[in-house]
């Protein structure tokens, strides 16, 4: 019935700061700009690695949603890299911390955590 996941939709608090986090921080392609009047609201289309994966959105006072510790809801955005050690000195050389690696107990692939502005995990698994 379906092909594959078409986008992920997020929701920041401070979209210069956010566009600023994944486009120039985390390297991300913008597809599309847009600023819709009539909601006050940007809408940022973003592509990884060339593919569009990502819409960012702005609204004003959204209400803050819980991430942590394990609440109900979207757990993480997970994205894949060749080489975790590599890609953690670069988000660290971004100012971007990381969590301790871990080893997935079922794949044995490395992986670990960062957040975004707005605290989002998101996760970095090596493939």
């Amino acid at each position: 019935m379906f092909n594959k996941i078409h986008h992920v939709a997020l929701i920041c608090s401070d979209y210069e700061r956010s566009k600023d986090f994944y486009v120039n921080k985390l390297g991300f392609e913008v597809l599309g700009e847009y600023y819709r009047a009539e909601r006050q609201s940007y809408k940022l289309d973003l592509a990884v690695n060339g593919q569009y994966q990502i819409e960012l959105f702005s609204f004003p006072s959204s209400p803050a949603r819980p991430s942590r510790p394990e609440a109900c809801g979207l757990r993480h955005l997970a994205f894949a890299v060749t080489d975790l050690a590599a890609t953690i000195r670069q988000l660290a050389e971004k100012g971007i911390e990381t969590e301790p690696v871990r080893v997935d107990e079922f794949t044995g692939r490395s992986f670990t955590f960062f957040a975004d502005p707005d605290q989002l995990p998101l996760e970095i698994y090596e493939q």
